[in-house]
């Protein structure tokens, strides 16, 4: 070992190995890194269509009687199903983790497609999430069963609704109404558990500030186009 050590320092003087070392570091590692995630960035930078072109919404009742819609909007789209109070935990993750967060977003909404006659369920629910956060971008839509399990149908989602018409998941829905998600090699993923606080925090975050990031930049090219 020694000998190897002085067979080294023989070849290269241990004054212009620090030199190398230091040029390393300073100049030649920040490039390579930079290569590493930009080449990252660009595989987490768009977020893949599952499915284009999902159905509007029928011509359901709102709470406040005013029509709801997809166009245009970007949505987090989700089904309580009849037992909302048993489940009314979820909302207060998805409130406090994605909603809170992204809410003064200008075309950023909440839609939950519930059975009639949840309505005074959901106006609890509503009561609850008016204590801690402004809920006008909190939407509900009042539909009949059939018409619920058809519109769930129209996603083509591998995900079955409960017998409740209900599912934990909540779905994000670009202003174009394409179903938007996962479908790495090793990841496919179409909606994200609202029971999960880790999966609200980790997965559906993420990809909500990729959603939003795509717009943001597409305002801005619209801008820098209209200013030429």
């Amino acid at each position: 070992m020694r000998a190897f050590f002085y067979f080294c320092n023989t070849i290269i003087p241990l004054s212009a190995m620090k030199k190398a070392a230091v040029l390393f570091i300073l100049f030649i590692f920040p490039i390579v890194a930079y290569l590493f995630f930009a080449t990252g960035v660009n595989s987490f930078m768009y977020l893949p269509t599952l499915t284009k072109s999902v159905p509007e919404l029928g011509a359901w009742q709102s709470l406040n009687g005013k029509p709801v819609t997809l166009n245009k909007k970007i949505t987090i789209l989700g089904f309580p199903g009849k037992d909302i109070l048993k489940n009314k935990s979820n909302y207060f993750d998805l409130n406090q983790k994605i909603y809170n967060k992204n809410k003064d977003f200008k075309d950023f909404q909440f839609v939950m497609v519930s059975p009639v006659g949840t309505e005074n369920d959901v106006k609890e629910v509503l009561r609850g999430l008016s204590d801690i956060t402004d809920v006008s971008k909190w939407l509900f839509v009042f539909a009949p069963d059939a018409e619920i399990q058809t519109f769930y149908d129209g996603l083509k989602l591998r995900g079955k609704l409960r017998p409740d018409l209900g599912t934990d998941n909540v779905f994000i829905i670009d202003k174009n109404r394409n179903l938007r998600g996962r479908k790495d090699k090793d990841e496919y993923k179409e909606g994200y558990n609202g029971a999960s606080p880790s999966d609200l925090y980790n997965e559906m975050t993420d990809d909500v500030k990729v959603i939003l990031a795509e717009y943001r930049l597409a305002l801005k090219r619209n801008n820098a186009d209209r200013q030429i």
